[in-house]
């Protein structure tokens, strides 16, 4: 049976979003559960049965716009649904009954929401994508002050789990020297990194209140049976964040 997390945050009605889990689907082997990607080496047949199980649990109007990942920082507005798969790591809409998508299986998914509930978006974010300015280029997709946008923290490797050298602690530092916060020693003389914590200064940097970030508690490293980790497994599945407006009646 699929398990679908539901985003617990203040957002319009009319903003639907959810995030799947590895329970449920058809995929086996190292893939076992609901593997929603087609590029990880799973058998296509089986993905796009999964990406159907999904869309039928999750209520969802379309398809999902999917996108080609690659660590960037390109947005894609989509203004219909549609097959085309972009390379970018996020994207935009004010449509509604356009699906919004991302994968992650460790990385950081962040939904943004405004206000009003005209515009939503779906963010990748790893390390690099942080470092680079992702959510920030988020933010300004929006079209929106930050001030004006909610922001939900997926599921994503947690701080305890997520080592890293000192370069990549070097980066967010050159940033902001506040993000030292967001590392501590580990016991291998390297550095542990809170994804979420990052993405919580870089978030209000871009102008989003602190009081309006929400999630960031999970770990994908720590629960095998819940997430896909490719910290923890390294040939592994995927998860999907989604998001989308829900039409008028």
């Amino acid at each position: 049976m699929l398990h679908l997390i539901q985003p617990d945050w203040p957002v319009p009605a009319h903003v639907r979003c959810c995030i799947s889990t590895r329970a449920g689907g058809v995929s086996e082997g190292p893939y076992a559960g609901l593997n929603l990607a087609t590029h990880v080496g799973d058998a296509p047949e089986r993905v796009a049965r999964n990406r159907a199980l999904l869309r039928t649990a999750a209520g969802l109007p379309a398809e999902p716009r999917w996108l080609e990942q690659v660590h960037g920082t390109a947005v894609a507005e989509f203004r219909e649904p549609g097959a085309a798969v972009p390379r970018a790591d996020g994207a935009v809409t004010g449509t509604p009954g356009v699906v919004l998508a991302v994968m992650t299986a460790d990385c950081l998914p962040v939904l943004l929401a405004d206000a009003a509930g005209r515009r939503v978006a779906a963010l990748h974010a790893g390390w690099r994508g942080l470092a680079d300015g992702m959510l920030e280029a988020g933010v300004a997709a929006m079209e929106r002050p930050g001030s004006a946008l909610c922001a939900y923290l997926g599921p994503a490797i947690g701080p305890a789990a997520f080592e890293v050298g000192g370069e990549v602690r070097e980066r967010f530092l050159a940033w902001r020297p506040a993000a030292a916060d967001a590392f501590r020693p580990s016991p291998a003389g390297r550095w542990l990194a809170d994804l979420y914590a990052l993405a919580r200064l870089r978030l209000q940097a871009a102008g989003v209140p602190a009081a309006q970030i929400f999630g960031g508690e999970l770990c994908t490293y720590a629960q095998a049976e819940r997430f896909f980790s490719y910290r923890r497994e390294g040939v592994t599945g995927r998860m999907a964040s989604l998001i989308w407006l829900e039409a008028a009646s």
